[in-house]
């Protein structure tokens, strides 16, 4: 990543999008997000958070500032991501791509940012990548964890993870909140199906051996790796006793897990602890999901509070982020 960074905890989940690109990518079926009296809207449903807590990059730096955070990593929501129509979205990805970077230029080194690009078509992708890797204050991309059914363990997905890879640049895995029919009510597709996308991400990465082809990459998961910290040890009996679990890996399924990043956005100490006990120390980064009503209200406190020392996340947040000593003098 080019460019210097503020001092402080940095937090890597956080989102933003331009007011001009709120109708989201061709092909969406959510109806684009709008603003209503102030309030930002998901077709319908109200988002509970005002529009210019996702959209005007100064409500973003000053409640940056407020939160007690040094720097925040800002990427697109992920109703944004352009999996609907993919071969559409072109214009789409290199509008927010350029509009991210020029928001990002002018805070000081507050805001950071992750790109879009592309997911199926492998040629276009680098194309994409190549322009974020030489943009200003923008050290990578926010992806799915999973595409037509597929995660990122295969086809163009794990290929983009390579080129990522080679350019040097960070990859934040985010949820879609895939609709399943039994999860349309009590927010179900949030508080269960946001989890469980993001550990299957995990399990494909793990047991498809993608960090022992890519042992450069930076690959971040959101939400404390959902579930994943607790079926570790299942997914660990599964590879020694079963040949199809062991087929896609050389090394246990703990050894390849110490070496992901994982945000600390677990709504419970409890899970936090789990999540430390299987993760390398170096590995976990602060994160809020601001501004969405999931959100954690305290990114820096929640993680202090349990023993995580600021510097540590501080140190986190910039390994992830690839900076060098000299970038993090600032």
């Amino acid at each position: 990543m080019n460019g210097a960074l503020r001092a402080g905890v940095i937090d890597v989940h956080a989102h933003w999008l331009p007011r001009d690109l709120l109708a989201l990518p061709p092909g969406n079926p959510l109806g684009g997000m709008h603003d209503r009296d102030g309030e930002l809207f998901l077709g319908r449903a109200p988002l509970g958070f005002p529009t210019a807590a996702m959209t005007d990059v100064d409500t973003v730096v000053a409640d940056t500032r407020k939160a007690g955070l040094g720097a925040r990593v800002v990427s697109a929501p992920p109703f944004a991501f352009p999996v609907h129509a993919p071969a559409e979205a072109d214009e789409y990805i290199a509008s927010y791509n350029a509009q991210l970077a020029a928001a990002v230029a002018d805070t000081d080194g507050v805001l950071v940012g992750l790109g879009l690009v592309r997911l199926d078509d492998v040629d276009a992708a680098r194309r994409e990548l190549t322009e974020i890797a030489a943009a200003q204050g923008v050290a990578g991309v926010a992806v799915p964890p999973v595409v037509d059914g597929r995660s990122l363990d295969r086809d163009a997905p794990r290929e983009i993870l390579g080129i990522a890879a080679e350019l040097g640049l960070s990859v934040l895995v985010h949820p879609m909140q895939l609709p399943r029919t039994e999860w349309d009510h009590h927010y179900l597709v949030n508080l269960i199906g946001n989890p469980v996308e993001s550990t299957t991400a995990v399990a494909a990465v793990v047991l498809g051996g993608v960090l022992e082809e890519l042992p450069s990459l930076r690959i971040c998961f959101v939400h404390g790796g959902g579930c994943a910290p607790s079926l570790l040890g299942r997914w660990g009996h599964g590879w020694r006793s079963r040949g199809d679990v062991r087929r896609g890996s050389t090394r246990p399924p703990a050894e390849s897990f110490s070496l992901l990043y994982f945000d600390t956005i677990t709504h419970d100490p409890d899970v936090l602890e789990l999540l430390r006990a299987h993760a390398s120390p170096e590995r976990i980064v602060c994160g809020s999901d601001y501004p969405f009503d999931m959100a954690q209200p305290d990114p820096v406190g929640f993680p202090l509070g349990r023993g995580i020392d600021a510097g540590a996340l501080e140190a986190n947040g910039r390994r992830f982020l690839g900076l060098t000593p000299m970038d993090a003098s600032r």
